[in-house]
């Protein structure tokens, strides 16, 4: 390595002075990282790789270590570390699982001094050792960590953590041979760097993945974590045991911890997602943050402490392109505004409410638990604690049992597992889930499921024998212009008489067009008769309509799609009719007699009622009574809006599963996204594996169906030897033994098979879930702490 010349300037013996300020960066930082001095800081992200010098009233731009025409995938990084014992010394993890060092002492443009590509996927973490130049330690995407000595072209030595993804690794500030790593299995280990064949330590310390670690710089044995269960941890290592000691629940993942210098207490976490303030905890309060800083608009990727013995600046980049620079005496105090009351409810419906002492003592005669023994005292006191830097304030809690049985959720367990989602025909799945519903006495989730196999259903699916009876014995008939109403006045019920009169007297039928609003005889006449004093009377069958009722109907219907090619009735009827009375005697009289009508007009004039009811009959089915499955895509949009805004999401999601592309295009994204993100949670609260997984497979939001595509790879240690298998079987290619005997029976597990992932001993699923239940450690004798989850 080229001896390195100094570029920055030392930091004078005054204090470090500056004021609240920002500044728009060209792209997205993933990381931050700040030099010894505390002058300068170096930003870092796909398309990002700059130093900005920390002025007093701005950031200025130092130097752009991005060059070329175009870039290479070593300048895209992931995490970035300046190195606190030599100056000019940088490391970078990059994308594309190579690990970069960078001298800023070099003459030319491009600084970058060392490549080691020995990562197979992305390098998440790089941390330098605090105390030793040339000892670089990396943590990658494919499980494995890397020390490098930067005088060597390789790494020096592999830890495999026998898990799918490293996280975070992070030296010790006062052991020289100790680093930490956190996992994507929820494990944190701790290594000896002198030891790379086994880890020293390790414990589980949240459920789901371990994003980042942080040592107490002053306390040497605390070790802070945070993870996606939203939560930080405080653990004592200087026990035989990993101990928690504080834990600190936040509203979202936890994506960065550091911890504050000169406060033993004081540390500072960013989220991965959602929430994009910055807040300073003091892990004696864990539940309302000391300090926060609201200032990004965006996920804040990273975060350091500008010196590591001030504690009064603090940076941080983004993915809105900003870099800030936060005093903290500029910052937010969410205690000044934290409301005295609080309201819960739990999961099995009881409610808690804590108010000021003085609210609730005035009552004396309320009666928090009406009937039964209570389950949990009615005050709550925190001793006093003289070390503490808060206000303290006095409050009750009250908590409110409800009668267990008007409360209980197993209507939501047993729909989950009893509804159909997938594997039938649509209407089949409605009635089903209908029948559920009315099962477990919920009529309206039930009538719903009705409503929506008629809405959407296939019409030809759909059986309706009250329109049909009329003319179900007739078989298939004809439509209306391939028969004459002619033949039909001696006998209409008959088929050969129907069949008979295909094609015969063209001339006498009566045409009724859905696209032709007029009504024509054979000589197309319908203007009012030569020589009539009024006008023409219209005649369908015996039934008479006067002109203003014909007129509407037949406006009405031109807006309807013609389906048929061949000509039609002109309106539906409203209902059948059941009383059929014989058309006036004058107006057959006079029809008849009249010269202008011809005999077929006379001939429909005379109709019987029993044929004309046939007549009207045979043309009910001619339309489809149904309406498009569009037109009630509004109406149900709403209605899943009404079950969400309610509280039953598992309804909502239901329905849009099942209806799939029907409905998918009338919501949002995002909409739907909360929907199933709901649901899938409650689902996994109640511990409905199998539904949640079902749901997440089916869903049509395309945020949702990925969480079932992340990489499914199992790393397996045997449980004789201990080593990781290669092999594709169950036989270790070391000890040549079987690695699936059960720990408990001590027989081959020949079906399903479960492990720890934390000792890599298991068995049948049986045998292990009943020996936890009764022992937390493992069967095998290992002393690991087991958890069937």
């Amino acid at each position: 390595m080229e001896k390195m010349s100094r570029v920055t300037t030392a930091l004078s013996s005054s204090a470090i002075t500056g004021r609240t300020m920002f500044c728009h960066l060209d792209a997205p930082a993933n990381a931050i990282s700040v030099c010894r001095d505390a002058t300068q800081v170096v930003v870092a992200g796909r398309n990002i790789f700059k130093i900005y010098a920390l002025e007093e009233e701005q950031f200025v731009e130092k130097l752009n270590l991005r060059v070329g025409r175009k870039p290479s995938l070593n300048f895209s990084c992931a995490d970035v570390m300046w190195h606190q014992m030599e100056e000019n010394l940088l490391a970078t993890a990059a994308t594309n699982g190579a690990v970069v060092t960078w001298n800023l002492g070099k003459p030319s443009r491009n600084k970058q001094d060392q490549l080691f590509t020995e990562h197979k996927r992305t390098v998440n973490k790089v941390c330098f050792h605090p105390t030793e130049v040339y000892m670089l330690l990396s943590g990658s995407q494919d499980g494995f960590m890397k020390c490098f000595d930067l005088r060597k072209k390789e790494s020096v030595s592999t830890f495999s953590g026998q898990s799918e993804s490293v996280r975070d690794v992070q030296f010790s500030m006062k052991d020289y041979f100790t680093f930490a790593a956190s996992f994507e299995n929820g494990n944190v280990q701790l290594w000896d760097i002198r030891r790379p064949d086994r880890y020293e330590r390790m414990f589980t310390a949240h459920t789901g993945p371990v994003f980042c670690c942080d040592w107490h710089p002053d306390d040497r044995g605390w070790l802070a974590t945070g993870g996606r269960d939203k939560m930080v941890k405080v653990w004592d290592m200087t026990t035989n045991r990993a101990k928690e000691i504080y834990c600190v629940q936040t509203i979202a993942s936890v994506a960065r911890v550091k911890w504050r210098p000169e406060r033993k207490f004081h540390l500072a976490t960013c989220s991965m997602m959602v929430d994009h303030n910055i807040y300073v905890w003091d892990v004696r309060r864990p539940f309302i943050p000391f300090a926060t800083f609201e200032e990004h608009k965006d996920v804040t990727t990273g975060i350091v402490w500008r010196h590591q013995h001030d504690p009064h600046f603090l940076l941080s980049g983004s993915k809105d392109s900003t870099l800030y620079q936060h005093m903290f005496r500029d910052a937010t105090r969410p205690v000044d505004k934290a409301n005295p009351e609080g309201l819960c409810f739990g999961l099995l419906g009881d409610l808690a409410f804590a108010a000021k002492e003085s609210l609730i003592s005035s009552d004396a005669n309320r009666k928090p638990y009406p009937g039964g023994d209570r389950r949990y005292p009615i005050f709550f006191f925190k001793k006093p604690d003289p070390t503490e830097q808060f206000a303290h304030v006095s409050s009750v809690l009250s908590v409110f049992e409800t009668d267990l049985d008007s409360n209980r959720m197993d209507w939501f367990v047993k729909t989950a597992q009893l509804y159909l989602l997938s594997g039938k025909p649509f209407a089949e799945l409605c009635d089903h889930n209908a029948k559920v519903a009315r099962e477990l006495k919920r009529p309206q989730v039930s009538t719903t499921w009705t409503m929506l196999r008629i809405m959407f259903s296939d019409p030809a699916n759909l059986s309706t024998p009250g329109l049909n009876q009329s003319f179900s014995k007739l078989g298939t008939l004809p439509l209306m212009n391939s028969f004459s109403l002619k033949e039909m006045g001696s006998g209409l019920g008959t088929e050969g008489r129907l069949e008979r009169s295909k094609g015969e007297n063209r001339q006498d039928i009566i045409h009724l067009e859905p696209g032709n609003s007029h009504i024509s005889n054979n000589n197309e006449e319908n203007e009012e008769t030569e020589g009539s004093e009024g006008q023409a009377e219209y005649m369908f069958g015996d039934a008479e309509l006067d002109d203003d009722d014909l007129y509407s109907m037949e406006h009405d219907n031109q807006t309807e799609e013609q389906e048929y090619t061949l000509p039609q009735e002109a309106f539906q009827l409203r209902h059948e009719i059941m009383d059929h009375p014989s058309a006036p005697e004058h107006l057959q009289q006079d029809k008849a007699d009249s010269p202008h009508v011809s005999g077929n007009e006379a001939e429909v004039t005379c109709l019987t009622p029993i044929e004309s009811f046939s007549l009207i009959s045979i043309s009910q089915p001619l339309y489809s009574p149904h309406l498009p499955a569009s037109f009630f895509c509004p109406i149900v949009r709403e209605m899943l809006t009404y079950y969400a805004e309610k509280g039953d999401v598992q309804m909502a999601v239901s329905v849009l599963i099942v209806l799939g592309d029907r409905i998918r295009k009338e919501i949002d994204d995002l909409t739907q996204e909360h929907w199933y993100m709901s649901y899938i949670d409650l689902l996994q609260r109640f511990e409905l594996w199998n539904v949640s997984n079902e749901v997440i497979k089916l869903s049509t939001c395309s945020a949702i169906t990925c969480l079932n595509q992340t990489s499914t790879t199992l790393h397996i240690n045997c449980s004789n030897c201990k080593r990781p298998m290669s092999n594709k079987g169950w036989i270790c290619d070391r000890c040549h033994q079987c690695a699936s005997v059960c720990a408990v029976c001590h027989h081959v597990v020949k079906g399903m098979f479960v492990w720890c992932q934390g000792c890599s001993h298991g068995g049948h699923l049986e045998h292990v879930m009943n020996w936890l239940k009764s022992s937390a450690h493992c069967p095998a004798g290992c002393g690991h702490l087991c958890e069937y989850t």
